[in-house]
């Protein structure tokens, strides 16, 4: 094994430790677009499912079969019609579906009976075990249009699919349904998923699709001027949702973000938008700090937030001993009563456990956090990268192109959160005026 390797193995190895630790015991919910089984996809996210498992996660995957349903169709002469985003389900629809149902279900089972030597899945014992779990109701007729056995999900077992997911098997859903009469109903992946999700309060929804996220500026094309937006906040996300015309297909950015939204409000913290397409992009969303997707979070405002002139003296009080051991520069309450605006802060039960502050230096497109403190009561429980995922956003809100920090001791923190250290002479002149040489503060800047 080449010393190259070694080299970089190791470090990578290391930094993905705290996000296993963070996710063992945790509850995820995978929604799997049929479209990424036609593309032939299923092998590798099966692998990458077994792997998560192995790693103390509790997985209830649910499939779609949208093109599975429409070849169905098209072998039978009868065409796939769609009202509303939903499927109209009449009889024949209705038996392609169990039929697609039927025949997805083999291949999803068999991809994680595989054990073959030398690949991901050598060892591994994933049982999966399918129930239902789901009672349904129809969707009716809507705007004048009979949706037949189309349906909406009524109840969920949560209770069964707990006990199912304690005895460590993996829970595999399709997007059926049965009323208490046994009549059954075809119902959408996206709300089946949802809807379990928030009745056994997942810690993560994740949608894989075939869309990559959604990107900073919904109008504009895919660019580099116009990436993913990795994170949106709830409050945001609910603001472009309004702003959206009706999701129609599942390449309109309002088909997955809406049932992230519903997901957010009724308690499911994290709600993911991956790309199939990209191998790998569930480890690459759990496992990497950055992520690949889009993550709309329920930051939980009541505790994360803006500061007031009311948490003047909080602040003081968190950032004193930080600044009596030299860790920060210190600043007097004149200034940040001054400055008060600038900070964002975290609240439990009105103690303020963490801040910083955002200086926008527009002239340069940049903004300097500085005074990123976190309480030693709560650290190493992520508040530090929340306060810094909301720096980002609220810089990103002003129109500026990246952030930096001037620090002595905790460079290596920002290094793992992608920021790189610059010379001083990088700094804009107005912040390189009052730049204490003494001091020999690293300047790190983060591109947003």
């Amino acid at each position: 094994m080449s010393t190259v390797f070694n080299f970089t193995f190791v470090p990578w190895f290391r930094s993905v430790a705290p996000y296993i630790h963070t996710h063992r015991g945790k509850t995820f919910v995978v929604a799997l677009a049929g479209e990424a089984i036609a593309a032939g996809k299923l092998q590798n996210i099966a692998q990458d499912l077994a792997l998560i498992q192995s790693m103390g996660v509790k997985i209830v995957l649910v499939h779609g079969f949208r093109p599975q349903v429409n070849e169905q169709l098209a072998a039978k002469g009868h065409e796939a019609k769609y009202s509303h985003g939903i499927r109209i389900t009449d009889a024949v629809a209705l038996d392609s579906a169990q039929e697609a149902a039927g025949q997805l279900r083999y291949e999803i089972e068999a991809a994680f009976s595989q054990g073959l030597p030398n690949t991901p899945m050598a060892g591994s014992t994933v049982r999966v075990i399918s129930g239902n779990f789901i009672t349904a109701r129809p969707v009716g007729v809507v705007d004048g249009v009979d949706f037949k056995h189309s349906g909406l999900v009524r109840k969920v077992d949560a209770s069964g699919i707990r006990r199912t997911l304690d005895f460590g098997a993996m829970v595999l859903m399709s997007p059926f349904g049965f009323s208490p009469t046994g009549e059954a109903f075809n119902l959408t992946m996206e709300e089946v998923a949802t809807s379990v999700a928030i009745s056994i309060q997942a810690d993560k929804l994740i949608f894989l699709t075939e869309v990559p996220g959604i990107r900073v500026d919904s109008e504009l094309p895919e660019s580099e001027d116009n990436p993913i937006d990795t994170e949106l906040p709830l409050a945001a996300a609910e603001k472009l949702l309004a702003s959206l015309p009706p999701a129609q297909k599942p390449t309109d950015t309002a088909f997955y973000l809406q049932h992230c939204v519903k997901a957010c409000k009724g308690g499911v913290e994290r709600n993911h938008i991956l790309p199939f397409a990209l191998d790998g992009s569930l480890l690459l969303e759990i496992y990497v700090h950055d992520g690949v997707g889009t993550m709309v979070i329920d930051e939980k405002l009541e505790s994360l937030r803006e500061a007031t002139v009311d948490d003047i003296g909080g602040i003081l009080q968190l950032i004193e001993p930080f600044e009596r051991d030299g860790t920060l520069v210190k600043r007097d309450r004149t200034e940040i009563e001054r400055d008060v605006g600038h900070y964002t802060v975290i609240e439990h039960d009105g103690v303020i456990f963490g801040c910083a502050a955002l200086y926008p230096y527009p002239e340069a497109r940049t903004a300097e956090m500085a005074a990123l403190t976190v309480s030693p009561q709560s650290q190493s429980q992520g508040d530090g990268e929340r306060i810094l995922k909301r720096i980002e956003h609220r810089a990103k809100a002003m129109g500026l192109e990246s952030i930096f920090v001037l620090t002595t001791v905790t460079m290596h923190w920002f290094l793992k959160r992608g920021f790189q250290q610059v010379n001083p002479d990088w700094l804009p002149e107005a912040r390189k005026r009052k730049y204490n040489w003494d001091r020999k503060s690293q300047v790190l800047v983060k591109k947003i």
